[in-house]
């Protein structure tokens, strides 16, 4: 079934990719590629109305609420705990780089001063301040980027498209008018390309809601164009589960590591644009009040290092509480990653996939004429590790330094490794004679 789903998929984006051809990224936006990839590790936020109900982000269309009776959800959105500031010094401290944040999600509320409707953060409820722009203020002041998460689908709007999602919300399908609601979605990219500085990224999501239209024309075209005319730094990002289409500068992986398909979303091709992959803390996107099964930090740690050894990025998601508050379990392990990045972050930082492809002991990044053997499962006293065409002059353990013994032949490296340490990613540097 997910299978046919892909395929239509493919089919209805055949017109939206075609319509991006001949694009030609611009210096300025091969650049902020590079540092995108060099970043290897962000922050993403689900938060909206529906932290409200604790049920997570699609808690509208789950429990098929009333469009008019979800949004009276505004009315009580006050967020008295909620400060741009506090978050990003986590998030810095925790060694990320970027944040992407839901400026609208799936339920059409937008989390930003907009003229295009009133149904916003800023007119629509008690908190009344333009959350968006204080969390890009603050991402810009110290040091991250920040990049924009928005829906294409909207499941409040009447003359939003109808796709298989959002159908019991009680809006009236003759008023659908896909004309006007582009004009909305374009004025809206304008406003957040041209009113809250420099945007690291637009990352789009929901073109899998119209997989059993194939009809249906997105329009990437003229989205993709918008954002590369007003800031052609911009990277856009697409999550519609395929392979990128021109025009796009970065792929995302949705729950996957790159190359990998365990939650069925992610058995699209690898391509050579740098790579993110977003993944939950919990199993929830958006502030679910009964999930409690967090991650551990190590198993946060290692899904970092796997990303880094496939080249790619890791986009980790926090939903934060209707408060304002990030919740403590998400804070704890915050700490805990960014206490491991603060010693070992020159193995993830500005690396790329190394010479090995991913094996089930780990994985290996590289920088300059240093490999770092990443041991996530810990194999026994030695470790072979299939680098051919290179030569080794020397292995120590990352942590304290101790030189190993090693021996080298054509067919790869054999490392004594010792004993096994009490570390979520034993590393062991390998230094290559140039």
């Amino acid at each position: 079934m997910k299978k046919l789903l892909l395929c239509c998929c493919a089919a209805l984006m055949a017109g939206s990719a075609a319509a991006q051809s001949g694009y030609v990224p611009t210096p300025e936006n091969l650049a902020a590629r590079r540092q995108f990839a060099d970043d290897r590790f962000g922050i993403f936020l689900h938060w909206g109305l529906y932290a409200l109900l604790g049920q997570g982000e699609w808690v509208m269309t789950n429990q098929d609420i009333h469009f008019r009776e979800y949004e009276k959800l505004a009315g009580a959105f006050s967020a008295p705990a909620f400060d741009a500031r506090s978050w990003v010094t986590a998030f810095r401290e925790a060694g990320a780089r970027y944040v992407c944040f839901t400026t609208r999600h799936h339920d059409g509320f937008s989390l930003f001063r907009t003229a295009q409707s009133p149904y916003n953060v800023v007119e629509a409820t008690p908190l009344g301040r333009d959350v968006v722009k204080e969390l890009a203020d603050e991402c810009h002041r110290q040091g991250l980027g920040i990049h924009f998460y928005y829906s294409l689908i909207d499941w409040w709007r009447e003359d939003a498209p109808r796709g298989r999602t959002g159908l019991g919300t009680g809006r009236d399908p003759e008023k659908e008018d896909a004309d006007a609601y582009f004009d909305f979605m374009k004025a809206q990219l304008t406003e957040l390309l041209t009113q809250y500085g420099e945007v690291g990224a637009i990352w789009f999501d929901g073109v899998w809601d119209q997989d059993q239209n194939p009809s249906f024309d997105w329009r990437l075209g003229e989205l993709y164009g918008l954002i590369h005319r007003l800031q052609p730094a911009c990277l856009i990002i697409n999550n519609h589960h395929l392979a990128p289409f021109e025009g796009e500068d970065a792929q995302t992986f949705e729950r996957d590591l790159p190359g990998e398909n365990t939650a069925g979303l992610s058995g699209q091709e690898v391509s050579r644009l740098p790579l993110e992959t977003c993944q939950t803390m919990n199993r929830s996107w958006g502030y679910r009040i009964t999930d409690r099964d967090y991650k551990s930090t190590d198993a946060l740690i290692r899904y970092l290092a796997g990303a880094a050894g496939r080249g790619g990025n890791l986009l980790l998601n926090i939903g934060p509480q209707p408060d304002g508050q990030l919740p403590e379990a998400a804070l704890e392990r915050l700490t805990g990653i960014g206490a491991w990045l603060r010693t070992h972050g020159e193995t993830i930082y500005g690396t790329e996939a190394g010479p090995v492809t991913p094996r089930a002991w780990g994985v290996t990044t590289r920088k300059g004429d240093k490999i770092y053997v990443h041991i996530l499962d810990w194999p026994d006293t030695e470790l072979f590790v299939p680098i051919r065409g290179m030569r080794i002059r020397g292995a120590a353990a990352f942590d304290g330094g101790q030189k190993l013994d090693f021996r080298q032949d054509d067919q790869g490296v054999t490392i004594r490794l010792g004993g096994q340490p009490a570390a979520p990613d034993h590393i062991v540097v390998l230094t290559v004679k140039e």
